[in-house]
């Protein structure tokens, strides 16, 4: 029966010339494709040069179909292959690329309930050529079973309303393999207008589909490369606001009452061209009137890290609302780094001031000790013991008390203030600076001050600077 409906007669075939013309143009670009393609070849780190690669792929398959295609057109419709003479054969695929190894038609009677496919459709679906070509109730047998009721659903459509079919689904061959099929074809009318068969064209667009999906996911990557870039100029723009707290400016701790402590802060950022660290400072009242001053950081830099700052100053902040002292609080912090999923070194020193005696109770892990200045000089506190957090599992650390005075200025920082190889360390610079905190009116004087000696200097690292100054 032919492939045609009854009320239709066949195209006149296209002229050969025009054709010829076709494929040569095709055929041309391809190459041309091929040569940008080559040239995208030196770096596959970068997202950018993946996904040109993809959409370069992706264009060569189908100009290759495209090609293939227009020649079948010029040399018209392949011999029908004599059966092999070793059907064990028959399931492996003919070189990739090849058009007859991709392309298949069938045709399936509703009267006589016969079937007939071309070669090239028993090799698409890894047949033998010699068993009976399939009915339309028995190939759902080799289509994935979720992909079954769509195959039904076209069948359906076309032989009771008479729709043309266009769709995909994918099979299973009989090697295992898993291929995509797009069918596409109509009902075959008899002289009453009823469907008397249905013929179709089916093509494995199995790398076709791999290439679009290798493109969909090469511009994902892409799209995330830049977001994450976009986030990292972002924060490196603005450091003060990758990490909390979000205040700003002079802050009187507590808020009601005497004695107090009149406080300051900065982040001072590296170089031009570093991405932001992961260093933070806080000052923070207590729900029983006490004051948490505190400073550290994790190793590494960028968002990453920026969020997992901001996930362990939470849980300071946590632990000290409850009433950890600083050397359990510490400790338990510690132990939190090393059940994460991906366990970081960090630092901290933590200070608990109790406004009524005036005391200091304090802890380090891998920070330098605060430093006092009083009456024009200034001193490092005596340190107790403090191995960076997450070096050593189930480290405890010891704290150290300390009685302030009226007028006295506290300066807690993490370390990174000078660039290297200055030949001079942080406590020594600021111990020199001992004569003009004793004549600054306020912590905001003093960080100016500090802004001023330390703030244009290319650092390595990021640091963070907080002065308490204790007030009546």
């Amino acid at each position: 029966m032919s492939h045609l409906s009854a009320d239709r007669s066949p195209a006149q075939p296209p002229g050969r010339g025009s054709v010829d013309a076709l494929i040569s143009q095709a055929r041309r670009l391809k190459g041309q494709v091929d040569a940008v393609r080559r040239e995208t070849e030196d770096d596959s780190s970068d997202p950018q040069g993946r996904w040109e690669r993809a959409l370069c792929d992706l264009a060569l398959h189908q100009l290759t179909d495209l090609d293939q295609h227009l020649t079948q057109l010029r040399d018209g419709p392949p011999p029908v292959p004599a059966p092999p003479q070793e059907p064990a054969d028959a399931g492996t695929a003919p070189p990739t690329g090849s058009l007859l190894s991709r392309v298949g038609s069938a045709e399936w009677n509703l009267l006589t309930d016969e079937a007939g496919w071309s070669g090239d459709l028993y090799r698409i679906l890894g047949r033998d050529p010699a068993s009976p070509a399939l009915t339309l109730d028995e190939l759902p047998s080799l289509v994935l079973e979720a992909d079954r009721p769509r195959l039904t659903s076209m069948v359906t459509d076309c032989l009771v309303d008479a729709r043309p079919v266009d769709g995909e689904f994918r099979i299973v061959r009989p090697d295992g393999a898993v291929r995509t099929v797009h069918m596409m074809g109509e009902p075959v009318l008899d002289a009453d207008g009823g469907t008397a068969s249905m013929w179709a064209v089916l093509r494995d667009v199995s790398e076709l589909r791999r290439s679009q999906s290798a493109v969909r996911e090469t511009r994902d990557s892409l799209q995330h490369h830049r977001h994450r870039a976009r986030t990292e100029r972002r924060l490196a723009a603005e450091p003060p606001e990758a990490v909390p707290p979000a205040w700003r400016g002079p802050l009187r701790l507590p808020r009601k009452g005497s004695p107090a402590l009149d406080l300051a802060a900065r982040h001072l950022p590296a170089g031009p061209g570093t991405r932001i660290g992961g260093d933070w400072y806080d000052a923070l009242e207590l729900p029983d009137g006490d004051t948490l001053l505190s400073v550290g950081g994790l190793t590494g830099h960028g968002p990453g890290v920026t969020s997992d700052t901001a996930m362990v100053l939470g849980a300071v902040r946590g632990m000290a609302t409850a009433g950890a002292a600083p050397g359990p609080l510490l400790s338990w912090l510690g132990r939190l780094l090393d059940t994460t999923a991906q366990p970081a070194l960090g630092s901290a020193l933590c200070c608990r001031y109790r406004p009524e005696a005036r005391t200091l109770v304090w802890a380090r892990a891998g920070r330098p000790a605060p430093l006092l200045f009083r009456d024009g000089t200034g001193r490092v506190l005596d340190a107790p013991d403090g191995a960076p957090l997450g070096t050593a599992p189930g480290t405890a650390y010891g704290q150290a008390e300390e009685t302030l005075q009226q007028g006295d200025v506290l300066l807690l920082h993490t370390g990174a203030l000078l660039p290297p190889d200055t030949g001079a360390t942080p406590a020594d610079r600021l111990l020199g600076l001992a004569a003009r905190f004793g004549a600054a009116r306020s912590a905001r004087d003093c960080l100016s001050v500090l802004a001023e000696e330390f703030g244009a200097g290319e650092r390595d690292d990021d640091a963070c600077v907080l002065v308490a100054r204790v007030t009546p």
